[in-house]
């Protein structure tokens, strides 16, 4: 459970510090670089031992596959609550051809 802890905290920095900038357009693109990579250090303070830990129970494939999930999850929320965008149909027709590949790749 500690993997998937560690992997949502690291993708709700990731998701910020990639995407948060989108709202503040008036900002010098040098600004929301800078602020960007301290937004992604904290990530990878989650992220690496998330793998780490995480590699003990899961394969690679398995690992990253949870990652992106959780990636997916996170940004959903994030573009509807932070970035005020609606989901659309196709979208989450596409979240859900992504969780039967998640339970192709998780098959034994």
């Amino acid at each position: 459970m500690y993997t998937i802890i560690l992997l949502t905290i690291s993708n709700i920095f990731m998701t910020f510090a990639w995407y948060g900038h989108l709202k503040f357009r008036e900002v010098e693109l040098w600004q929301v670089i800078l602020i960007s990579w301290l937004i992604a250090l904290p990530e990878y303070i989650f992220q690496v031992p998330a793998n780490r830990f995480g590699y003990s129970q899961f394969s690679a494939v398995e690992l990253k596959t949870i990652q992106e999930v959780i990636t997916l999850t996170v940004f959903a929320f994030f573009s509807v609550f932070y970035l005020g965008e609606k989901l659309k149909w196709n979208h989450v027709a596409g979240f859900a051809l992504i969780i039967v590949a998640v339970s192709l790749i998780f098959k034994k």
